[in-house]
């Protein structure tokens, strides 16, 4: 990432100057490009903002960028003719009419900065680097034989070795099925893609809990289908026909080790909840990629109680062996399965087949679940670690669940201070949480703290900040 080189004959101004000039000659900002904040920008270029709004001011006086009244700034119609002295396509106007929305910005910003070494990554999905099987992984691949076909494109369900060690594996949920019934996918975002592009039309709900991890990304509502938030009480079903009605819909859910919040649900949760949704005829999502990381023996699956093909289940190693393998799977009635392929065959045309050999050597060998058991070990110690913390200084400001597995801890503050603005605080002190407002646009008290990423050093310091910050805001609430 670009920044300004402090002490040297170039004022930081102009190095901007030069810097932005070059973004719109070399193509990189169209015409009618929106640029980021002033704050964002300092943020980003670890300058004053006064430095940044004397760059963009005269930027402006040249004709190259234009101000418009509460919208922002943006690349001017003529800037390419005054820099480059010819015509330009107006991609912000493509980019702002296709189909697939983006991120929000505290979204893209996580997305960003997780890539920044120096920032500590509080709230990330991921295993730290040193919970990964690297060696073992290598050395399995020096066992691995390939042949032409392991080498080749996959066929369109993926593997049928895979497909078979997957049967067998998922037993231990609960779960009979046969490799016809099941897809590869590229990881269980995948899985969400290909359902909202091959199973509903324009205007389908999606049911949801009324915080949750669909709301950070947008796999459904690009398609034109309507997110509902829902809670799960006493009144689920009359609130879910009031809203089905006579529309397609499904409901998506983490039943186990929820996402963001932790939960694990009950036997009779589920069997309730699977009989209520097969009564209404409304066909369930189970993403089920945490449940092999829940510290005691999880229950079986929603999926396990399904005799007409009602629950489409989503699982993958990204949460346990490696998100780089780009691995999951979609367990369905073969109908589905097909349709799913067919346009997955038109999407990229197979997974990985290198990374289905290794995924099915795992399964078959026995290394996978001995992996989970030395994971699940380490995952219980750094949530003891962090508890500890949490207890020592945020008993008084906030609450928090004892973690069952998984990765998080969904501390909830006392008072509504996760704001955008605390985001961006905590950011300018290398600390980038996930607050909860990205999971539910009104959530302003909780963020999702993981004690899976960041080494031990880097949870205490990131934590001491995060108080510390928190502190300074309810001192000024108190005032």
């Amino acid at each position: 990432m670009w920044k300004p080189i402090h002490n040297t004959s170039i004022s930081l101004q102009h190095q901007i100057i030069n810097w932005m000039t070059e973004q719109i000659q070399l193509g990189n900002w169209g015409v009618g490009t929106k640029l980021p904040t002033q704050r964002q920008l300092a943020m980003q270029f670890e300058v004053n903002r006064s430095t940044i709004q004397q760059a963009l001011e005269e930027l402006k006086a040249d004709g190259i960028l234009e101000a418009k009244i509460g919208a922002g700034t943006f690349v001017a119609n003529n800037s390419w003719n005054l820099l480059a002295k010819k015509p330009q396509p107006n991609w912000q106007r493509y980019i702002d009419t296709s189909i697939h929305k983006p991120n929000d910005r505290t979204i893209q910003l996580i997305n960003e900065y997780e890539q920044d070494s120096s920032i500590i990554r509080l709230g990330t999905g991921e295993l730290s680097p040193q919970l990964l099987p690297t060696k073992k992984l290598t050395e399995s691949l020096q066992k691995l034989t390939f042949h032409e076909k392991d080498i080749g494109y996959s066929s369109p369900q993926g593997s049928d070795e895979l497909r078979m060690a997957i049967c067998q594996y998922v037993k231990k949920r609960g779960i009979t099925t046969t490799p016809d019934n099941i897809l590869i996918v590229s990881g269980a975002l995948q899985a969400l893609q290909l359902m909202a592009l091959g199973l509903f039309e324009s205007g389908s709900i999606v049911f949801q809990d009324s915080c949750s991890y669909l709301n950070s990304i947008h796999p459904f509502q690009s398609f034109g289908m309507r997110m509902k938030s829902i809670k799960r009480d006493e009144s689920l079903e009359k609130t879910l026909c009031s809203f089905k009605k006579n529309r397609q819909s499904i409901y998506y859910t983490v039943p186990t080790l929820h996402n963001p919040t932790g939960t694990v649900w009950t036997a009779k949760e589920k069997q309730n909840f699977y009989e209520m949704c097969k009564s209404l005829r409304i066909p369930i999502i189970e993403d089920d990629v945490y449940a092999e990381l829940l510290f005691d023996t999880p229950l079986p699956s929603i999926k396990s109680l399904d005799s007409s093909g009602q629950v489409l289940y989503v699982s993958s190693v990204s949460k346990t062996l490696s998100p780089g393998l780009r691995i999951g799977w979609v367990i369905g009635p073969t109908p589905v399965i097909k349709r799913l392929a067919d346009i997955k065959m038109q999407m990229d045309y197979g997974s990985s087949a290198i990374s289905q050999k290794i995924v099915t050597y795992w399964l078959t060998s026995g290394l996978y679940e001995k992996h989970l058991a030395e994971l699940g070990s380490q995952l219980k110690i750094r949530a003891a670690f962090i508890e500890s913390i949490l207890h020592k200084y945020f008993h008084a400001i906030a609450t928090w669940e004892k973690p069952l597995g998984g990765f998080y801890i969904w501390l909830r503050f006392n008072e509504p201070i996760v704001t955008k603005e605390f985001f961006l605080k905590l950011l300018k002190e290398k600390v980038l949480i996930n607050p909860g407002y990205i999971y539910d646009i009104e959530d302003a008290h909780h963020i999702r703290l993981s004690f899976a990423y960041a080494s031990y050093e880097e949870l205490e310091k990131a934590l001491m900040i995060l108080y510390t910050e928190s502190m300074l805001i309810f001192k000024t609430k108190r005032q």
